[in-house]
This record gives structure tokens, C-alpha cells and sequence, in this order.
């Protein structure tokens, strides 16, 4: 079968044919970032890529020989994986880090079985030089944008909407100091691809998304997103007090003390130090509704930046009759 080698416009064109998508680079470089639904497959693992990289800088030649030999040993990992995936004679796509020697190895063993083997010419590299140009240009899409203090189920909102673009899920992150609860958040890498792979299904569409600064957590925005979602529709969103207070009790209750003392701490300058003692000591009483009450009114709204560009304002507190609301709003934009 016969081995194709695809710049990337025609690779991403070709990729929804694919039964599989091989990334061949190392674990490490795959767990920091890849290609939308790739699999790591890898030609060499994390301890083979860094050693013959090592050697390369000196003596090409004993790296190329030494690469080529461990590729060898790991190629019956990758052949057994590939058959158990898909038959002999599908399209399988592959890429490395600048389409080299990894993919190329990877590609024409598996092109002699007989498979359809679709490699991306500059591998990774190639790709990541694509989502930087697309993301540097203006976005065709259209964005309806949801606004408002913290805690008026704006996300939630959004999660209820479509199409829609979850930043904060993107971003495993909340948005706020408190945000990291869920843990790590991706590379800055992996949260590009994400949004670059979200955006181009979209392409003229109009969208909900939520109004986030530029930063969200260590992330941050393309500028061109960011200018996007403040041009289109601006939705401010209230709820009241009560209803606020149920959405951060929910967003946040995994939050242990060691986690809160050093958030708090990260906002002791901004908040009045009778209102921070407060919330410490109604955390330590397991009051959590009262301490999102303080957070709320006595830090929250007051560092909260209002937008001046609202087109439409919403109230939340009743969910159904503002998923509608939004409907409508979508349906006349």
C-alpha cells in the first residue's frame, strides 16, 4: 500500500478518514500536548528519545544509528497495537514531532503491511505553526457573550447551551484564585489545540462563551478570542444573593483547609481583614454557605470589573427561562 505524505491543510482535511492517528513521539512530549483523539504510539520512549538527542548534538550519524535501532525494538509494540485496532488496508495517520525519522520509520513498516498510511509532512511542528496562524487571524465565528459576578451559574448556563465553547473546562480551572481545585490545568500548547480544534468545527456559527479575563489561571487567551467574545452580543447575567451562595457551595465544597488558607492568603490585600477573619473562621466551622456569603459581597463583587458594553441583561434565578432567553437571542442574532 502506498505511504502519503500531506502538508497539513490536506492532512486535516484527510484526518476524519483515519481509523487511527499515531502519535510516534515520545510519552512526554504526547502527555504535554498532541493532535486532537491521537494515540501514543512511540517509536522511541521517554529515556531513547533523550539519550539519542543527547548523542545527536555531537555525532549525527551514531544518534541516526542509535535511533534506528531502538525504533526497531519498539516497532513490534506498534504493529501488534495497530493490528489489534484496525485491519489491514485502512487509513491510519501518523506524525512526530517535525515528521523525521520516527513517523517516517513508523509509516513505511506499516505501509508494507498494507496499510494506507497518511503522515504529516513537518509533523507536530507543522501543526502547532498552523493553530498559531489561525489563532493570530480574525475568527469567523460569532460569539454570544454571558457576563456577571461570580457564582450566577454562568457556566452552567453555558453548559446547557449550543453550540458553546466551556472555557473553564478547557482550562480546568474555575476562573478565579480558588480555581485550580480540580488539579493540574494543560499546557499552554494543549489548551491552543483544544480551542483551535473547537473553533474550526464552528466556523461561521454563533456561539455562546463565557466573558473571561485574558488569563485564566496560568492560561491564557489568544488575543484574538478575547477581542471575539467582547464584539459580539454581550449578555450581563445576575442572580440573586441566595442562589449565588448554592453555586459557589457546589462549585467549590472539595475545598480542604490547606487549599483555602493559601488562597485566602492570596487575597488578603484585597479584601478587609475583618472580612477575611471571618470566613476563616467559618470555614474551620464548616459553614461554607456563610463563607461564600463573605467571599462573595466583601471580595468578589467588589474586585469584580463590570463590562460597559452590555446589549441585553438576564437574571438566572429562574434556569429554564434563561436558557430561553438566550435561545431567542441566538435565534435573532
Amino acid at each position: 500500500m502506498p505511504l502519503y505524505e500531506l502538508d497539513v491543510s490536506e492532512w486535516l482535511e484527510k484526518r476524519s478518514s483515519f481509523e487511527i492517528l499515531i502519535d510516534a513521539r515520545s510519552p512526554h512530549e504526547f502527555s504535554y500536548s498532541h493532535i486532537k483523539d491521537a494515540i501514543n504510539l512511540y517509536a522511541l520512549d521517554d529515556a531513547e528519545h533523550k539519550e539519542v538527542g543527547t548523542i545527536y548534538k555531537n555525532d549525527r550519524a551514531l544518534a541516526k544509528s542509535l535511533g534506528a535501532k531502538y525504533i526497531c525494538n519498539n516497532l513490534q509494540n506498534i504493529i501488534d497495537e495497530v493490528y489489534k485496532r484496525c485491519r489491514v488496508g485502512s487509513a491510519i495517520g501518523i506524525y512526530c514531532a517535525k515528521g523525521g525519522l520516527r513517523s517516517g520509520s513508523v509509516a513505511f513498516v506499516l505501509s508494507m503491511i498494507g496499510y494506507r498510511v497518511f503522515r504529516l509532512n513537518g509533523g507536530y511542528k507543522a501543526y502547532r505553526n498552523h493553530v498559531l496562524e489561525f489563532l493570530k487571524g480574525p475568527l469567523s465565528t460569532k460569539f454570544i457573550t454571558l457576563f456577571g459576578n461570580t457564582g450566577c451559574y454562568k457556566s452552567k448556563l453555558i453548559r446547557a447551551l449550543t453550540p458553546a465553547i466551556d472555557l473553564e473546562a478547557m482550562a480546568n480551572h474555575l476562573g478565579s484564585v480558588f480555581g485550580e481545585i480540580n488539579g493540574a490545568q494543560p499546557s499552554q500548547k494543549s489548551f491552543e489545540d483544544a480551542l483551535f480544534e473547537k473553533l474550526i468545527t464552528l466556523k461561521d456559527e454563533i456561539c455562546f462563551i463565557e466573558g473571561e479575563s485574558r488569563r485564566i489561571g496560568s492560561l491564557t487567551l489568544p488575543k484574538s478570542l478575547y477581542e471575539a467574545m467582547r464584539s459580539g452580543i454581550n449578555v450581563e447575567v445576575s442572580a440573586s444573593l441566595e442562589n449565588r451562595i448554592s453555586c459557589i457551595t457546589s462549585d467549590y465544597k472539595s475545598v480542604d483547609k490547606t487549599f483555602f488558607d493559601e488562597c485566602i492568603k492570596k487575597i488578603s490585600p484585597f479584601i478587609d481583614k475583618e472580612a477575611r477573619d471571618e470566613a476563616v473562621a467559618k470555614f474551620n466551622q464548616n459553614d461554607i454557605a456563610k463563607v461564600a456569603e463573605i467571599l462573595l459581597t466583601k471580595y468578589y463583587d467588589k474586585v469584580y470589573k463590570k463590562n460597559e458594553n452590555i446589549n441585553v441583561f438576564i437574571n438566572s434565578d429562574d434556569f429554564d427561562k434563561a436558557i430561553k432567553t438566550l435561545n431567542e437571542i441566538r435565534e435573532k442574532a
